[in-house]
């Protein structure tokens, strides 16, 4: 069962090439933090382009319950009136994050340095989600997390009446859990230092820098080094939110796999931190060119036109997992229509996703006829190249969106159809998805 409501079965078959134009929506990523850093400035925020999907209308919700002022305009136009830094007000219940882990977390973080105390829960998959990884460094900065066995939700975070700087190391690479550290630095005196062995997405850094906070980025021998100046005065901004890369990798991926597509995905976030997939496409022989590139909203974004394209296994580095963590699933879908094998190595991450990831995609995909292997932190696909994946499976989506799109990417490319057992959590990240992929000609319908 989805947390949003009954579970929709949902099937894609072969059809004709698709074609034309795929405006997928805002960047689910900046639009969360968009709302975020609005609610902690002092004065108005503008947001263009923000996603209107179930997470981040979870966080807009949140936002008020700390006292933020946050208005729907319009189609993704949105104002927040800011509480600025240390501002937040005590929620007067329990706030529900659904199924987001990046809003539970990025929301934990930037109460944990204010003398507050909320609750928060999920949906069924959030609550199984783990939340040591951000319980632990804000303790450092003197807040209590109260939950569950195994640090899950539901969770009380009781906020640090003093809190003091922070110099914290992430144990592993993960944007959340390096956004909530500098989040709660904010409201604490001093410097809050983070250190990131890998790179991950920097969305936060830009956006803290864009709003006022004074901030550094230092590329040393052990790491990425992040230094943040606290109890800065951030002031509303203009946001134009780009269009989402992870997003964008469903009507890409579709494109590559069904013969005689081709499409064009306008304005789509190139941010080298989140970029993989597409650097990984590329070297598999996907027929992609990056059109028109240019800046919006402080994000490189560029023009994607994608053809059908003969493509091929590769080993792709571990180190590029971090840039791409969201997009392995539907990246196993296009290793599964390539000649050869696909190694995808570093992936242990996706195990504390929305679901187990990994694991998620090797039953489906056997079920539909495709060899893989996999460790804990790997997944192998075994590739029977271009028409030839028998399909024929109804494949679980452990109420996981990109689990339940990227088989029905799938399906649009195997001899026969591929159904998912709940279409619903779609809505959670990409509302237009079913809209976008009929307007290409996909046929994607509910039910079998």
């Amino acid at each position: 069962m989805s947390g949003h409501g009954d579970p929709i079965l949902m099937t894609a078959r072969k059809g004709a090439a698709l074609k034309g134009v795929a405006e997928v929506p805002g960047d689910k990523s900046i639009s969360h933090r968009a709302l975020i850093l609005g609610a902690l400035s002092v004065g108005r925020t503008e947001i263009t382009g923000l996603l209107e999907g179930q997470d981040v209308l979870d966080t807009a919700r949140a936002m008020r319950a700390f006292g933020a002022t946050v208005t729907r305009n319009g189609p993704g136009d949105w104002t927040v009136e800011g509480v600025g830094v240390g501002g937040f007000a005590e929620p007067e219940d329990v706030i529900d994050c659904g199924n987001s882990g990046t809003g539970v977390r990025l929301i934990m973080g930037c109460m944990a340095t204010s003398p507050i105390t909320a609750t928060f829960t999920g949906d069924a998959s959030l609550r199984k989600r783990p939340m040591g990884r951000v319980t632990d460094p804000i303790a450092l900065f003197g807040a209590r997390a109260v939950g569950r066995a195994g640090g899950r939700l539901p969770m009380t975070i009781v906020g640090a009446a003093d809190p003091v700087p922070v110099s914290y190391t992430t144990p592993m690479p993960s944007a959340q859990v390096k956004s909530a550290v500098l989040l709660a630095g904010l409201n604490a005196p001093g410097q809050t230092v983070v250190t990131e062995r890998e790179a991950t997405r920097d969305h936060t850094e830009r956006m803290l820098r864009g709003f006022g906070a004074e901030i550094s980025v230092e590329e040393t021998a052990e790491g990425r080094v992040i230094t943040l100046q606290g109890q800065p005065e951030l002031t509303g901004q203009k946001v134009a939110v780009p269009r989402d890369p992870s997003s964008a990798a469903f009507p890409v991926c579709a494109a590559l796999i069904v013969p005689g597509s081709d499409i064009l995905v306008p304005g789509v976030s190139q941010n080298p931190t989140r970029n993989g997939l597409f650097t990984t496409l590329v070297e598999m022989g996907a027929d992609i060119t990056f059109e028109n590139p240019r800046e919006e909203g402080g994000e490189p974004v560029a023009d994607l036109r994608v053809r059908s394209s003969a493509l091929h296994g590769i080993a792709v580095p571990p180190e590029r997992a971090a840039s791409m963590i969201d997009e392995y699933p539907v990246l196993s879908v296009v290793a599964a229509c390539a000649t050869g094998t696909t190694v995808m190595r570093g992936v242990k991450e996706l195990r504390v996703k929305e679901s187990d990831r990994i694991d998620a995609m090797a039953r489906g995909l056997e079920a539909c006829g495709v060899r893989v292997e996999e460790d804990e932190d790997t997944l192998i696909v075994h590739g029977l190249g271009a028409g030839n994946v028998p399909g024929g499976a109804t494949c679980a989506t452990h109420i996981d969106h990109r689990i339940a799109m990227s088989f029905l990417v799938l399906g649009l490319a195997s001899q026969q159809p591929i159904s998912v057992d709940d279409g619903s959590p779609i809505a959670t990240s990409f509302p237009a998805f079913e809209g976008l992929m009929a307007g290409l000609g996909a046929q994607i319908t509910r039910g079998a």
